[in-house]
């Protein structure tokens, strides 16, 4: 599951480059972790309401870690800008001393100490002249709990045809994020996305439904164009008779997840090629 960041930094709100937490998922992510019981849904701003609620000594403890992990991070980025500083001014010494041809000192000539700045003690970072630098806590505190059956809400809307192609390919081992940027539904990547491209752009129909001949040229050029293969695939109907036509041509892994699962996807890459 990739999902996708759409928080900002605490220290630069307006730029959209680094983005963290919160994260966002497609339905069809939220859906498949609901299905597998790993996740539920939750209604957000109640169950922080009711459920987030310390007592006063506990809200003042939270309080009192939160800023002293937030003034430990400010001594620590002073420290190592301190450093940093210290390092740089070695290397000018070095190299002032390297260039320079004659280190003698004349006693006529006037010292030219005297109109350097002068040098006040080395500060140290104390809690006193420190601004703490503000954290996002990345869990809930304490745990949500998993609401009862009967308070649960209901899964989000997927699109069915969508949604089983991106079980089946998940089951294989895929790593899909939105394709919205490719005209498509999922940017399909062989593994990690930091370490991968995507190889694949899919598009999920249903079984029996007809797809315009536009539409299968223009995302095989499409697919072509920007390297990648042009997916197509659906749910069959008929999962029996074609499970037993077409089990010769699925591998030993391809057969066990389609045993594993309640539905069989046929998937079909579509290449556009030219003299």
């Amino acid at each position: 599951m990739l999902g996708v960041f759409i928080g900002s930094l605490p220290q630069s709100p307006q730029q959209n480059v680094f983005l963290g937490l919160p994260l966002e998922l497609q339905p069809e992510e939220a859906t498949l972790l609901v299905e597998k019981g790993l996740a539920f849904i939750a209604d957000d701003f109640q169950i922080h309401k009711t459920s987030i609620s310390l007592p006063p000594m506990g809200m003042a403890n939270y309080k009192a870690t939160a800023h002293k992990e937030a003034l430990a991070t400010a001594k620590a980025v002073v420290k190592h800008k301190q450093v940093k500083t210290q390092e740089v001014m070695q290397r000018l010494k070095i190299r002032q001393g390297i260039s320079g041809t004659d280190t003698t000192v004349d006693k006529d000539e006037p010292d030219d100490s005297l109109f350097d700045p002068p040098q006040g003690p080395k500060c140290e970072p104390t809690s006193s002249n420190l601004v703490p630098y503000s954290s996002t806590p990345t869990t809930s505190y304490p745990p949500i709990p998993p609401p009862s059956e009967q308070s649960s809400l209901p899964l989000p809307e997927v699109n069915a045809p969508s949604y089983a192609l991106f079980k089946h390919l998940h089951t294989s081992g895929y790593f899909m994020s939105p394709g919205l940027r490719f005209g498509c539904h999922f940017s399909v990547y062989p593994g990690d996305p930091l370490r991968f491209h995507s190889h694949f752009l899919a598009m999920g129909h249903d079984w029996d439904e007809e797809i315009d001949i536009l539409d299968l040229v223009g995302g095989g050029r499409l697919g072509t164009g920007v390297k990648k293969g042009w997916l197509i695939g659906g749910a069959v109907k008929n999962s029996d008779n074609a499970k037993k036509n077409d089990a010769t041509s699925l591998d030993a892994r391809s057969k066990a997840d389609e045993r594993s699962s309640d539905f069989h996807v046929r998937t079909f890459c579509i290449e556009w090629g030219g003299m």
